[in-house]
């Protein structure tokens, strides 16, 4: 009987185990779609298609080098004044350092952002904060520097 419970139990235990990764797993790939998402509309100049990925809310919180700012609307027009032409814009690239998860509807995601531009390249860092929300996964804090 022992070793009847101990077999149940061992198999509960992996199939919790295959489940958490699987699980994981889809969330890093929706992730990671989310960001090949805002590369391609960036390049192509569409800023309000690179702000899809961005959760449409007053509480989202973008830090830049110029501080805090709150809200959807307010960061995209930010990335409007800040990248007014795709001269301006450039060619992004995003080199991912990790993306880690925090709990069932949260993940980190750290990583290194570069534009190459005709008139002088830009790089830096940048942590995402990526929330869960209706079966998407969308940005709601951005710090980038």
């Amino acid at each position: 009987m022992i070793h009847y419970l101990k077999n149940i139990f061992l198999f509960i235990a992996f199939i919790l185990f295959v489940a958490f990764s699987y699980s994981q797993k889809k969330a890093t790939k929706h992730i990671l779609k989310s960001l090949s998402i805002q590369t391609e509309s960036w390049n192509k100049g569409d800023i309000e298609g690179f702000m899809k990925t961005y959760w449409n809310n007053d509480s989202l919180m973008f830090i830049g080098k110029s501080g805090v700012t709150y809200g959807w609307k307010n960061t995209l027009n930010n990335y409007k004044k800040g990248y007014p032409d795709k001269s301006a814009m450039g060619k992004l690239d995003f080199t991912i350092i990790s993306v880690k998860k925090i709990s069932a509807k949260y993940y980190s995601v750290v990583g290194k952002w570069h534009l190459t531009r005709n008139i002088g390249d830009l790089q830096g860092h940048f942590t995402l904060l990526f929330k869960r929300n209706h079966r998407k996964w969308l940005i709601i804090q951005d710090h980038s520097s």
